[in-house]
């Protein structure tokens, strides 16, 4: 049992259940405040600016989550909608737990980061959003769902994976060319999804045993289709030919070969 796994029977009660919605339902009211204020409501009170905060704005380490994708209403709306069934789908994966803790390191992640910048350069003009931890969280995605399509602008299809590998190669071209507050966030957010896609990864599928495991499988399957389950390798009898015939494997043959026995004592070993 890994670490999430530990946590989640410890706390998992405590989960948002729908916090898909909860997250849509934020940039929703940044889109209103957006489109009041023009903009100006958000960065003078509401945003995550590491001075302000320690002048006493504290409230900003959470109203800064409702800073949108995008300005652009009718643009907004197509990617709320994509965000929500991007979040759906890794609950319905993930458990509502592990979707939590997520977006929660996430957050925590990119307020760190605000505050590591401002230590390094104590700027006032210091901002910081979402914008990584949606990201991330569509890596995320890509990285679970890779073959399903996506229909760009609603007519051209495209699998997920590619979308995810442009994903990538944006987050390292803004890495190399972004300032420090731009590096942190986004090695924050590749740290969250590397530390959540080892976490979820189901080892057991790949482990000795359970290899070993399909692999009897699989040739207890074939043999059941076949309606014989020995077969001579020099004259190809099977006990179907012959219900007498007794059947065995040679210790010095390289590789399991089984021989009736007849041909048992007078084959050449395979080396």
């Amino acid at each position: 049992m890994n670490w999430l796994n530990r946590l989640e029977r410890k706390f998992g009660k405590y989960a948002i259940t729908n916090l898909p919605l909860y997250i849509v339902m934020l940039y929703a009211v940044g889109a209103v405040l957006n489109l009041i204020s023009n903009g100006s409501f958000y960065y003078q009170y509401l945003s995550l600016n590491p001075y302000m905060i320690l002048h006493g704005q504290v409230w900003r380490v959470v109203t800064f989550l409702i800073a949108t994708p995008t300005t652009s209403i009718i643009f907004l709306i197509f990617v709320l909608f994509f965000y929500y069934s991007i979040g759906e789908s890794l609950v319905q994966v993930w458990g509502a737990f592990k979707f939590n803790m997520y977006i929660l390191i996430g957050i925590l992640g990119t307020i760190a980061a605000a505050f590591i910048v401002y230590a390094i350069y104590p700027n006032p003009y210091i901002y910081m959003d979402t914008y990584y931890l949606n990201l991330s969280m569509f890596l995320a995605y890509a990285a679970i769902f890779p073959e399903m399509r996506v229909y760009l602008y609603g007519i051209l299809p495209i699998k997920v994976k590619w979308l995810g590998l442009l994903d990538g190669v944006l987050l390292l071209y803004e890495f190399f060319t972004g300032g420090l507050g731009s590096k942190i966030c986004i090695v924050v957010s590749l740290l969250n999804f590397l530390l959540f896609y080892f976490s979820t990864r189901n080892y057991r599928k790949i482990s000795p045993k359970e290899v070993q495991r399909k692999r009897q499988y699989r040739k207890a399957v074939s043999e059941s289709s076949r309606g014989y389950r020995h077969q001579c390798a020099i004259c190809k009898r099977t006990e179907l030919d012959d219900p007498n015939l007794e059947f065995r494997y040679c210790s010095k043959c390289n590789g399991n070969y089984e021989y009736c026995n007849e041909h048992l004592f007078t084959h050449t070993h395979v080396k």
